[in-house]
């Protein structure tokens, strides 16, 4: 930002329904009564612009020719100073109101949810997945994309308004809910950045709506909350519940202290639940022939929104009509419409969401429909249920702040202050059905309800409370990072494992804490991983404890950084230890203004430092912390490996090579009990011996199957990445022994158990060269059939099934090649579990998009169908991969064809965990996981399940 002409704080709640714009001049700044909302120009109707307090958060892509150029025009659309688009973006997109309108009347063409979509780790974030579902013909750009286009139309907007204080100058918080993680808040930092917005403050809403009622209320603070001591901020907004506890306090003769000192955890539910609940009722109702795709399903949703927003609480409106417009040359004559009451749109938001429930209940933990429209909602949509359990697990929390004893029979410490944010709250109905639930909790004590009269603007307002409170306004709400963090330190198996604070609880932003007592050792030219761990304790600690783990914490995304030796000029430094080169260092921490983590590598000399970044790898998860170590035998087992692949004499022994597996088990337990870090570490030492792989047959089988296996499945630990690298260029030199079938049998194996390690281009590349030995043109090739028969042609199929990120076309022409070759002589055994595979509805490693299009595997399964399931019970298993149920509409097959395959799988007399497959989107069993992929995936890896 530059501070010469900076003239106005600017907020930005870029919502999941809405994005709105506050601002108030820096001269201003003790005056929060002069805080404006910006109103947005926009299009609302084909050539119509005008000024908005919010821009809706929806896209709308047109079909080509679909809307006349001029009718998009829009005050700045020709000005030599406005970009067209973000990169990543096309043009033509509509954004605002007119795009929430269109989309309520055209399938597959709207974007919406970008915000939960940045968020979503199942998905590659910055690869072009939406409108999820889209039509045929519509172009797609990713969350990232959607997000930073919505920031763009806001600059311009306001650059038009404002060309002496362009807003890239202006002092600007953007807001973000409290429970973003750290890949989350970076997403919505690089979105500002697209649109040319690169020096922000990112704020959490829960805390921007306590600042926007701190601001509005500057005189009478003290005494409105005169004995309250614990504020809950309940912020419902359209894709997330976001929760936070502040802590009320003051000490005689001092001013008020507000303390941020809790927050929920990521909680997909909000105002989109019960639009989409309210979709189901309408699909219900309209009594379709088959269920709604996800582009009908977008439609209608559109709509529901639209009555819900407009029903709930009017009492002067009944009832609201949906229509589901028909497609193709019936586009009128298609349409079905039904009607919503203003009466049950009310009892849904009440028994759906906000039930009453006691306050030791703890929301439901089901695998079935908990997504749909591409989205990992909530299992639970209820509410209050999360609410409480948000409670009991800050009880200790809200005891210390209430002054609530904790013996069994005290008083239950239920925060005695409520703030409520969320378009949800205008309904006067919600709010006191919340309020008689929290008075229930406190025995009918009622909290205080502080007065928020402008929910849907209260965010951006408190974005600029905010900024004024920086700059001397008033109070700051302190209270810095939410969760302490630790880092996990290396242990033997016999040891009970242990952590060291990095950044206690409370850290404010800014605020270095330098771990000097510490010495730690980095390892030097290679990549070193330091897993990360925070806890959801109220426990006090100080940056430099070492405190025991335990399954309290819980693992973060991990710190990866490779520090090569010719880096550090002060040679005399480095130390030289078993395993490699070492540098003393200390570490240096801090929680940057955007809410991430920020940890330093100092070297002891002060002569370097690095910084470590986390590794952004969709899909991580988060688990217990508290994992095994190596065992105490590692040391004995690296010598094993270096019998074989180490010293030249020791090695050429053939009992030793043939022996080494054996040797590994007797040293470290069964292999197939060995976890991912042990089998990393194996690999590790494995792949220092790569090269010598090639003194003999017997040798270059066992370094590829024993690598590999210690590899798979490609991706899942932090340093995977490079791991890949380091072996990628083994594919291209093939084998050196490639006369025998078993070496190429190992060798696809290898290549199959890192294929999730391989991005997409890598997975082209080998694609590419081996497909053709699929295609059936070849079927009666002397030379292609002695050629697949020596490398293995079952094992290349597995492999070629087993590649996701290929593009979808490339999956399915090879699975019609599969289904044509079926058809001919001697078909491979494997080739229908190959199809199932591919075709599956819920992938291993890979985003969600990569997955075949319902539509395509519809009459693959109908084919199917028509075949002996008892005579192969591969058939019946394959068609279970297919229909496999994810719970996202878009992804999962027809209703009734799904109906054909239970059935049949009836007859066949299938096992009832296929049938459970087929009918919810539960977690795989360890033997199905194993039928699917191959063999079992190792002790702390799980599918990723949508």
């Amino acid at each position: 930002m530059n501070k010469q002409t900076a003239q106005y704080f600017v907020g930005i709640d870029l919502g999941t329904t809405n994005t709105v714009v506050a601002y108030a001049a820096l001269a201003d700044k003790d005056q929060p009564q002069k805080r404006k909302i910006f109103e947005i120009e926009q299009l609302v109707s084909p050539g119509e612009v005008a000024k908005k307090p919010m821009l809706p958060s929806f896209r709308y892509h047109p079909m080509a020719g679909e809307i006349a150029a001029v009718d998009c025009q829009l005050p700045w659309s020709n000005s030599q100073q406005s970009l067209a688009c973000v990169k990543g973006d096309f043009e033509g997109a509509i954004i605002g109101e007119w795009a929430r309108e269109l989309g309520a009347k055209a399938s597959g063409r709207q974007v919406h949810s970008a915000k939960s979509w940045l968020s979503h780790t199942q998905v590659e974030r910055h690869a072009d997945i939406l409108p999820w579902g889209a039509a045929e013909g519509i172009r797609q750009v990713s969350p990232v994309v959607a997000s930073a286009s919505y920031l763009l139309h806001v600059r311009q907007a306001w650059n038009h308004e404002h060309p002496e204080a362009l807003l890239e100058n202006q002092d600007i918080v953007v807001t973000v809910p409290a429970s973003f993680d750290a890949d989350a808040r970076a997403l919505t930092v690089e979105a500002a950045a697209l649109a040319g917005l690169n020096h922000i403050r990112l704020l959490e809403e829960p805390q921007a709506v306590c600042y926007h009622w701190y601001g509005s209320n500057k005189d009478s603070v003290e005494k409105t909350l005169e004995g309250r001591r614990l504020l809950m901020v309940c912020d419902v907004g359209g894709g997330t519940t976001d929760l936070s506890l502040i802590q009320i306090s003051k000490k005689a003769g001092e001013e008020l202290n507000l303390t941020r000192v809790g927050v929920g955890d990521h909680l997909m539910l909000g105002g989109d639940n019960v639009d989409l609940a309210l979709a189901h009722i309408v699909e219900r109702r309209l009594n379709l022939p088959k269920a709604l795709n996800a582009a009908q399903l977008s439609q209608i949703i559109a709509q529901t929104r639209r009555a819900k927003e407009r029903l709930l609480d009017n009492k002067t409106l009944a009832q609201a009509t949906i229509t589901l417009v028909g497609s193709g040359s019936r586009l009128i004559a298609g349409a079905k419409s039904c009607e919503l009451t203003q009466a049950e749109v009310t009892s849904l938001a009440l028994e759906g969401f906000f039930p009453e429930v006691p306050l030791d209940v703890t929301p439901k933990k089901r695998r079935s429909a908990v997504m749909e429209f591409g989205l990992p909602y909530a299992a639970d949509p209820a509410i209050s249920r999360h609410l409480a359990s948000f409670i009991t697990q800050h009880a200790s929390v809200c005891q210390q702040a209430l002054g609530v004893s904790q013996a069994q029979d005290a008083e239950p410490a239920v925060p005695d202050c409520i703030l409520l944010n969320g378009g949800l709250f205008n309904s006067a109905t919600i709010r006191q059905r919340l309020l008689a639930q929290l008075s229930a909790w406190r025995k009918g004590a009622a909290p205080a309800l502080l007065e928020n009269n402008t929910p849907h603007l209260a965010v951006a307002f408190g974005a600029v409370s905010y900024l004024m409170a920086r700059a001397g306004s008033h109070k700051t709400i302190s209270g810095g990072s939410a969760r302490a963090f630790f880092l996990v330190l290396d242990a033997q198996e016999a040891e009970a494992r242990q952590a060291v604070c990095l950044l206690p609880k409370g850290a404010e932003d800014g605020v270095e804490y330098l771990l000097a007592q510490q010495n730690f050792v980095l390892r030097l030219d290679q990549p070193v991983n330091f897993t990360l761990a925070s806890t959801r304790s109220s426990e006090v600690y100080r940056a430099g404890d070492k405190v025991p783990l335990d399954d309290d914490f819980f693992q973060l995304p991990s710190l990866v950084t490779k520090i090569n030796s010719h880096e550090v000029s002060n040679a005399k430094a480095i130390v030289t230890k078993p395993g490699g080169l070492y540098l003393p260092v200390n570490l240096n921490v801090q929680l940057t203004e955007v809410g991430t983590l920020q940890v330093e590598c100092l070297a002891q000399d002060n002569s370097h430092k690095w910084a470590l970044e986390f590794e952004a790898r969709a899909g991580q998860r988060t688990a217990s912390a508290a994992q095994a170590a190596l065992p105490p035998n590692f040391a004995q087992a690296c010598e094993k490996i270096e019998e074989v692949f180490g010293n030249r004499k020791a090695s050429d022994k053939n009992k030793a090579v043939k022996n080494l597996r054996k040797s590994l088990e007797g040293l470290l337990g069964p292999r197939q009990q060995w976890g991912v870090q042990l089998l990393r570490a194996i690999f590790d030492v494995l792949v220092e011996h790569k090269e010598k792989r090639r003194r003999s047959a017997a040798h270059e089988r066992l370094w590829f199957n024993l690598t590999g296996y210690c590899l798979r499945p490609g991706c899942g630990e932090a340093a995977d990445i490079w791991r890949i690298e380091k072996v990628w260029p083994l594919y291209e030199e093939f084998l050196t022994f490639d006369k025998e079938t078993q070496s190429w049998i190992d060798f696809w194996t290898f290549w199959r158990r890192a294929a999730g390690g391989l991005d997409a281009q890598q997975q082209l590349h080998v694609f590419e060269g081996l497909a053709p030995y699929a295609d059936p043109q070849y079927i009666n090739s002397r030379k292609v059939i002695g050629e697949a028969k020596l490398i293995s042609y079952d094992d290349v199929l597995r492999l070629l099934a087993s590649l996701e990120r290929v593009p979808q076309q490339h999956k399915i022409t090879l699975v019609n090649h599969l289904i044509t070759r079926l058809t001919l002589k001697n078909p491979s055994p494997i080739s229908y579990w190959a199809i199932g595979r591919i075709a599956t509805r819920v992938p291993f490693y890979s985003s969600n998009h990569h997955v075949v299009p319902a539509d395509i595997v519809n009459p693959w399964l109908h084919d199917l169908l028509k075949l002996n399931w008892r005579a192969d019970a591969q058939i019946a298993f394959c068609a279970v991969m297919m229909a496999r149920m994810s719970g996202d509409r878009h992804r999962d097959i027809d209703s009734e064809l799904r109906a054909a395959i239970e059935t049949k799988l009836h007859h066949s007399k299938a096992p009832s965990t296929w049938l459970g497959m087929l009918n919810s989107a539960d977690e795989l069993s360890s033997s199905d996981n194993e039928k699917i992929f191959g063999e079992a995936l190792p002790a702390g890896l799980a599918l990723l399940e949508a």
